[in-house]
């Protein structure tokens, strides 16, 4: 069979590489083109594009960036046709995606999405374009299947393919880093943006705690060069390139920017600081849009505020200090998040192995439609 999958972002390509080998072990004879980055490939898939093409933070962003987005579009469609999957697959990465599984549907393809976009922060009148226009949804947060059959659409929970893919990681897990000092990861994003914006005031805080080695991770496609800039004024800050899960392995805390990579260090159980910070036009806009408690997906599984976040005006190096001195020192505080987080991983593992699950709920609606 012919499977084609588009991921936009980082998270995205690691997911997908997982969904790739699951996929490849169900249907042998797999053909795979694809969207997304080198863990995609090494499993065997075609990279037609790299995410880090594709990835603009923010509504400023976007709009500035349309006429590429546009473009594209337009070369995925011609791609897709010329490929003739059996099936299109999506991952997250929702401003793209839902256009694509849009004409995908028109052009008569099966359309799955693996990993929901987030409606239920901001755009809820997407779901009825989803219910028109993806055969079947896959979705991996447990709080998801509730939100859509309010809006009468079934879904399929297969578990946060995270909670396998860091149980693997432990499982073989060494000390590498070998440093003297206890660890602080520092996880800027993946994104040039964010992390202009972030790294300057994360690096700023490292100062105040000079009995911690301070390791930043680089983002895959960033060049070493593009950190350098930020990095010269800071000569004890180490980096490290591919190796983001051997640095939670052996951090003692962490700040993290929203996203993905907050539930990752959840999951290593590394007490963290979630931190975002995006362009004064785009968190405007954001703020009268998004309708979430919170920000970090930590404290929305669990529902209650078990990370601290600092938000925009909010993350300064002054509440930066403060908040990691606290995860650092606070007897009291650190136990708590350990025990959450313990809660946290049952909760997310009750779907089993997302990526075999869900490779098997794709197989499937291949060979419905195979059928005569």
């Amino acid at each position: 069979m012919k499977y084609y999958i588009i991921a936009g972002e980082a998270s995205g390509d690691l997911h997908g590489s997982n969904l790739v080998r699951e996929l490849k072990k169900a249907d042998p004879g797999a053909t795979i083109r694809c969207w997304g980055g080198d863990l995609m490939a090494q499993q065997g898939a075609v990279l037609v594009k790299h995410y880090r093409d594709l990835a603009f933070m923010g509504f400023a962003e976007v709009i500035k960036n349309l006429p590429t987005i546009l473009k594209n579009l337009k070369f995925c469609k011609a791609d897709i046709t010329s490929f003739a999957p059996d099936v299109l697959v999506l991952i997250d990465y929702p401003g793209f995606n839902i256009r694509m599984a849009a004409w995908a549907k028109e052009q008569g393809l099966r359309v799955v999405y693996y990993i929901s976009p987030q409606v239920w922060a901001w755009k809820e009148s997407r779901v009825k374009t989803i219910r028109k226009v993806v055969d079947k949804m896959l979705v991996i947060l447990p709080f998801e299947e509730a939100f859509y059959k309010k809006h009468d659409y079934k879904v399929v929970y297969v578990g946060h393919p995270l909670v396998q893919v860091v149980e693997d990681f432990l499982s073989h897990a060494k000390p590498r880093l070998k440093q003297h000092k206890p660890i602080v990861a520092i996880l800027p994003g993946s994104r040039r943006q964010e992390i202009t914006k972030k790294l300057p005031l994360m690096l700023e805080a490292s100062r105040h705690f000079p009995a911690y080695q301070f390791i930043v991770a680089r983002a895959p496609g960033l060049e070493e060069s593009f950190y350098a800039q930020f990095l010269e004024n800071y000569a004890g800050t180490a980096t490290v390139a591919n190796q983001t899960y051997q640095l939670l392995s052996e951090s003692s805390a962490a700040l993290v920017t929203s996203g993905t990579a907050t539930l990752e260090t959840a999951l290593f159980g590394v007490p963290q600081v979630v931190c975002y910070k995006g362009s004064a036009i785009s968190f405007a806009i954001a703020r009268r849009l998004v309708k979430i408690k919170y920000i970090s997906l930590v404290n929305l599984i669990m529902d209650k505020p078990l990370v601290k976040e600092l938000i925009q005006d909010d993350l300064t190096v002054e509440n930066l200090v403060v908040e990691l001195k606290r995860i650092l020192e606070d007897r009291e505080a650190v136990p708590r998040m350990h025990q959450d987080y313990s809660s946290l991983h049952q909760l997310l593992r009750q779907g089993g192995n997302a990526s075999e699950t869900a490779a098997r709920e794709i197989l499937a609606v291949v060979q419905a439609e195979a059928v005569p």
